[in-house]
């Protein structure tokens, strides 16, 4: 069945957009569609074109015997601020205040298109960048980190802070909490990391940082590298800071719980 030029359109638009970062070469569309090279060459320029204009990605292209071509995801600045200006507005909406000066986050973190649109934040970010894996700690950060594993096209592995049969042998370190100063343990399954993995720390919460340090240090056990660390939300007043580069969508300056008032702002995001 040969496709009509219409039907190849979706058809390869929806294909790229589920493989991020995968090369295709054209033979492989070509004989998808039972069509011509110069037509999948043609479709690919009309495919690439939209992508760039609508803010979707981009669209590599690898000359030669072995090249083909690769999806990126590319968020426009003016998409991604307007994104993150919604955020703070949702963030600082005193009704998440919680006792002890918390905010309640699980609505957020709980919301398949909050969740999707953050990972596509952080993807696009980190497009022009190596990663082999997205690592977060268990639990809040593991629906952000799925999300912006699916737009890089990469597995995830998630450190906890208890031991599971499932999971076998493990690698454990101690770890100082940057806040309270208290000692803790997490760990990792020895089948997570390959040696030389480039990772993409990921987390929902960042005080001083202490959490993603010990990620930092987990990954110096398996011999793997940190590709980039990325927080949805970072704390703006912290005395000493146990991390330094990292990427932010928000900071959160002030939270005074007698005014019920909560102080957020853009992240480092466009800083980087």
């Amino acid at each position: 069945m040969k496709f009509r030029r219409s039907e190849r359109l979706i058809d390869m638009t929806n294909y790229l957009l589920e493989h991020p970062r995968q090369l295709v070469s054209l033979t492989y569309f070509s004989d998808r569609y039972k069509s011509a090279k110069s037509s999948i060459s043609e479709d690919l320029a009309i495919i690439k074109e939209t992508f760039e204009q609508r803010g979707i990605g981009t669209l590599q292209t690898i000359p030669g015997a072995a090249g083909g071509v690769k999806f990126q995801i590319k968020v426009a600045d003016e998409e991604a601020r307007a994104f993150i200006a919604e955020l703070c507005d949702l963030i600082a909406n005193p009704d998440r205040l919680l006792p002890g000066g918390y905010l309640y986050m699980t609505d957020i973190l709980g919301d398949p298109s909050i969740v999707n649109r953050v990972g596509r934040l952080f993807a696009s970010a980190f497009a022009e960048t190596q990663i082999d894996y997205v690592m977060t700690v268990a639990t809040k950060g593991i629906p952000l980190a799925y999300a912006v594993a699916n737009f890089l096209n990469v597995p995830v592995v998630i450190v906890r802070k208890d031991s599971r049969v499932t999971e076998g042998s493990t690698v454990s370190i101690n770890y100082v909490s940057g806040s309270t100063k208290r000692i803790s343990t997490m760990m990792l399954s020895k089948r997570s990391l390959p040696e030389g993995s480039r990772v993409l720390i990921v987390d929902d919460f960042m005080k001083a940082g202490g959490t993603v340090n010990g990620m930092v240090s987990m990954l110096e056990e398996f011999k793997a590298y940190v590709a980039g660390i990325a927080v949805l939300v970072e704390a703006e007043k912290i005395e000493e800071r146990l991390v330094d580069e990292y990427l932010s969508l928000i900071q959160l300056s002030d939270v005074d719980e007698k005014e019920k008032k909560i102080k957020v702002h853009e992240g480092n995001y466009f800083k980087k």
